[in-house]
């Protein structure tokens, strides 16, 4: 049985993880406005995901006995001005949320729930991965600068991204 601040929390992040496909939508029009149809396919999969992770909470929560409560959010930030910024707010984004994961895993470690824990370790490991490809994309348009070839490479690579759910 979950805490009733156990069980808010996890709402609470489930809104996140919906919110967090909203910003990434926002990404990807910014990025199909700019005519970069790789970059924007890149953010499109990463909404994609983010929906996914607000599923997999939803169910848990479904799972434990208890309603999910769907909320509004405010603004994803649609104030855009270059592919780099993009990338590097998109970062920033994930490292906030891999810090709400690690509060939830906080949280449930004190109440020993540790059901709570064995899920919420998949998406810290999750994060991880989160994190380093931004910084690995980064690096990369940090590096091409202004190199209209180079963009238009990496623009192409990550055209060909897709998303498959694991199990």
């Amino acid at each position: 049985m979950l805490s009733e601040k156990l069980h808010k929390s996890l709402n609470a992040q489930m809104n996140y993880e919906f919110y967090s496909a909203h910003a990434y939508l926002a990404m990807a029009a910014y990025c199909t406005d700019e005519s970069y149809d790789g970059f924007a396919n890149f953010f499109l999969v990463q909404a994609e995901e983010e929906r996914f992770h607000a599923m997999k909470f939803y169910n848990y929560l479904s799972d434990m006995g208890y309603r999910a409560t769907i909320e509004g959010f405010s603004n994803p930030g649609n104030d855009l001005v270059s592919v780099l910024e993009t990338f590097e707010k998109a970062l920033q984004h994930e490292k906030e949320v891999t810090r709400r994961i690690y509060e939830l895993s906080d949280i449930a470690f004190e109440e020993r729930e540790h059901a709570t824990m064995a899920f919420l370790k998949w998406f810290i490991d999750e994060q991880v991965q989160e994190e380093a490809t931004f910084d690995t994309l980064i690096a990369k348009i940090s590096r091409i600068k202004n190199d209209s070839n180079a963009i238009f490479m990496l623009d192409a690579e990550l055209a060909n991204r897709t998303f498959t759910p694991l199990a």
